[in-house]
């Protein structure tokens, strides 16, 4: 019988536990489960933060809170714009000598599932190359091999995964021999989870009888996991000063970019704490949140939050005023990582309500909802931007660096995403002298990919080197 397990003191510890923050229903199925089923609940149930879940119902479940700038000033962030008056290569060599010093990490978000692709596994396995077809992780592990090449120094690789990917992740990994790297430079760790809770009642639901519903806790869960996993600690045992902070879904992200190293750690006007790689919005509306002060306090807003007249306006020259569009890249210090994480500052909680698969915790039969029935709530990493001193932006071309593969089709997907990789390749041939076959409309009579470990910007392309492109060619370079 289930009450006779090693479980016991567990159980009856959790049954105090729960009933104390009115989750008792949690362990109101335990005599039907198996001392396995029973184990792996209790497990799991101890493993939430239990003491938050008053807190969280009342404040997430039982309110909607939202952002609100009401007479808030709104302003562009300090930062670093295309075409503007400043050093680039001053910052390039700042950035190249903390790589050559070795205090350098790369960090990549790469939790999700290919669902939204039609595809069954880690997003990170999704093929992403235009004309490769390499997976998106070889994609971003194509900026390590190039920086480890060029700065003859380690840059570590440390991966986030979920609890649903984790293990697949790993062995897509070995399976492809570590895409060339050394698997002792590469640490990979799950995020944490929430629980979800009935939007009604703010009870915790069931995923089954002896299981937790639960969803990973958003990107911005991504600091605290580097905090408990260990990464932390490893970067400062290996000299790591500075993590450079990208997702997996965009095969165009400079996994490892000296001018932002640079302006993140040199700048005089950075705190060196966390800064945001931008792209001017293509209009008003455009649907990515804005990077500003508010207040004078940076931060982001989400486009959802702005209001129109504010979004809409614009500088004398036309261009939008509040502009800096944000593209999930980040430069954070490991320092800054360890104190927001290890004191009593914490990103809030953003809510969403979804269908949620349950049970029925008085009956315990199946509920399949048709309309929302839950909350779920997670964190973004950019709610730790206000937490900084001073943060700054890099303004970045669009067409250069992200290229996001997120859809099956339209925008965001990808076609799109092969597409952006090609005009890029093409306008860094184009620079360097190399015609490429044009359609009537302009656009590349070709598809192309250029391999970070070829180059990372047009002027290190050797044109000798690179045959004539034929119309119609798929051309990996």
């Amino acid at each position: 019988m289930p009450g006779t397990t090693s479980a016991t003191p567990k159980l009856e510890d959790l049954r105090v536990r729960l009933s104390e923050i009115q989750q008792g229903h949690l362990l109101r199925f335990a005599d039907d489960l198996a001392p396995a089923e029973l184990e792996a609940l209790c497990a799991q149930i101890a493993a939430l933060d239990l003491e938050s879940v008053p807190a969280l119902v009342r404040e997430y479940v039982h309110s909607k809170p939202s952002f609100d700038p009401g007479s808030a000033t709104i302003a562009p962030p300090p930062g670093y714009m295309r075409g503007g008056d400043w050093d680039i290569e001053r910052f390039r060599s700042a950035g190249e000598q903390l790589l050559r010093e070795g205090k350098v990490a790369a960090f990549t978000v790469a939790g999700g599932q290919g669902s939204r692709l039609g595809y069954d596994g880690p997003k990170g396995c999704y093929p992403g190359g235009a004309v490769t077809g390499k997976p998106l992780f070889a994609c971003l592990a194509d900026w390590i091999h190039s920086a480890q090449d060029r700065y003859g120094a380690t840059v570590p690789w440390y991966i986030m995964t979920s609890p649903l990917n984790h293990e697949a992740t790993v062995a897509f990994f070995k399976q492809h021999d570590h895409f060339g790297l050394s698997p002792d430079n590469i640490m990979f760790f799950a995020q944490g989870v929430l629980p979800s809770f009935d939007m009604a009642t703010g009870k915790i639901l069931l995923a089954s009888k002896g299981t937790v519903a639960t969803n990973p806790d958003g990107h911005g869960g991504s600091l605290r996991a580097l905090a408990h996993s260990g990464a932390l600690e490893d970067m400062k045992r290996r000299g790591v000063e500075h993590i450079s902070y990208v997702q997996i879904d965009n095969p165009l992200a400079r996994v490892v970019d000296p001018v932002f190293i640079g302006l993140h750690a040199a700048a005089p006007n950075s705190s060196g704490e966390m800064s945001t790689k931008v792209v001017a919005k293509t209009e008003p509306g455009e649907k990515v949140g804005v990077v500003c002060t508010i207040d004078g306090k940076p931060g982001v807003i989400e486009y959802s939050d702005l209001p129109e007249a504010t979004a809409a306006q614009r500088n004398p020259d036309g261009t939008l005023t509040l502009r800096a569009g944000n593209i999930a890249l980040h430069m954070l210090s490991r320092s800054f990582v360890e104190r927001i994480t290890s004191g009593d500052l914490s990103l809030p909680y953003h809510r969403a309500e979804k269908k949620v698969p349950c049970i029925d915790p008085e009956t315990g039969q199946s509920v399949d909802p048709s309309e929302p029935n839950a909350v779920k709530l997670e964190m973004f990493v950019f709610d730790a931007i206000p937490l900084c001193r001073n943060s700054i932006v890099y303004e970045v071309e669009r067409a250069d660096e992200f290229a996001p593969i997120k859809n099956a089709e339209g925008n965001d997907s990808i076609e799109s995403s092969a597409r952006i990789q090609t005009e890029r390749a093409a306008s860094w041939l184009d620079a360097r002298g190399v015609k490429v076959p044009r359609k009537s409309d302009g656009s590349s009579d070709c598809v192309l990919e250029i391999s970070p470990r070829t180059a990372t910007r047009p002027e290190e392309l050797r044109p000798e080197s690179i045959e004539p492109i034929r119309s119609g060619e798929k051309r990996a370079i």
